[in-house]
């Protein structure tokens, strides 16, 4: 782990490193980092060459998410968090690089940035557009309307679906398959609110405006319809309440089980559906 600061210095040796090692990327290399001012620049080029097509090719693409990066430093710092989210809790990540130019989860996540902004600008159809071009590339469907932390972690992220007032804190991991939807055709305000340092499992899916408290986890699988207390594990279809995390911020140090957790809640709380 190296400070933020030192995040782009960082990506270029591990890519320097890697061009020497495999000849056959050194040009690819080459061309998305070691050419490039500085990470905001790699990742606009990365990001536009994913989503390229007929409609928005590679150059405009590369303009529409360079300057929203260069224009929010909230974004700017959000992409740090993330790379440093990623590093210090994914064992299958070997350094900076990797997330930056292979992880479709931290890549659907910054383009999900770009097009959250344009929807905050009104810029809707924009927004909308990267949207369903975000969804076709790397399958991971996040609505440009939904709020989002920094700190974030989508560990392989296949099939992520994210609704358009949904709420996602700092400091949050889950894992591939995971909804955040509504639970009917409801207007308004209807989908969840997710507490800082919350993990969920693959699979998970978490229904309706409810919130999901701070330092929770939710097991693989589970189908959770009500609001989860801070600080405990449910799991389940539906889900209930079935113990404590280990630690106070589950995201930090993803840990799937449940039987390893701390014991369970005094009172009969285990007994309600969740």
């Amino acid at each position: 782990m190296v400070p933020d600061d030192q995040i782009w210095d960082a990506i270029k040796q591990e890519c320097a490193d890697a061009a020497a090692n495999e000849p056959l990327l050194a040009g690819f290399l080459h061309t998305v980092v070691l050419s490039q001012p500085g990470l905001e620049d790699a990742l606009s080029l990365i990001l536009a060459a994913k989503l390229d097509n007929s409609t928005l090719p590679a150059l405009s693409l590369r303009d529409i998410i360079h300057d929203v990066i260069l224009e929010d430093e909230s974004i700017q710092r959000a992409i740090r968090a993330d790379l440093q989210a990623v590093v210090s809790r994914d064992p299958a990540c070997p350094g900076y690089a990797n997330p930056l130019l292979y992880f479709k989860g931290f890549q659907s996540i910054q383009a999900y940035r770009a097009a959250h902004y344009y929807w905050q600008h009104d810029r809707k159809p924009l927004a909308l557009y990267l949207q369903s071009r975000i969804s076709e590339v790397f399958a991971v469907d996040i609505h440009p309307g939904a709020r989002i932390g920094k700190g974030i972690m989508f560990d392989h992220a296949t099939s992520v679906v994210i609704g358009e007032t949904a709420v996602v804190e700092d400091d949050f991991s889950m894992l591939h398959e995971v909804t955040l939807g509504g639970s009917g055709k409801e207007g308004g305000d209807r989908h969840p609110k997710i507490g800082r340092g919350v993990m969920i499992g693959a699979g998970a899916k978490v229904l309706g405006n409810i919130r999901v408290g701070e330092g929770a986890k939710i097991g693989a699988g589970s189908v959770v319809l009500h609001e989860v207390p801070p600080h405990t594990t449910v799991a389940g279809v539906p889900a209930k309440v079935v113990n404590v995390p280990a630690s106070a911020l589950p995201a930090f140090d993803m840990d799937q089980s449940i039987d390893d957790d701390d014991e369970e809640p005094a009172g009969s709380v285990s007994e309600h559906t969740w």
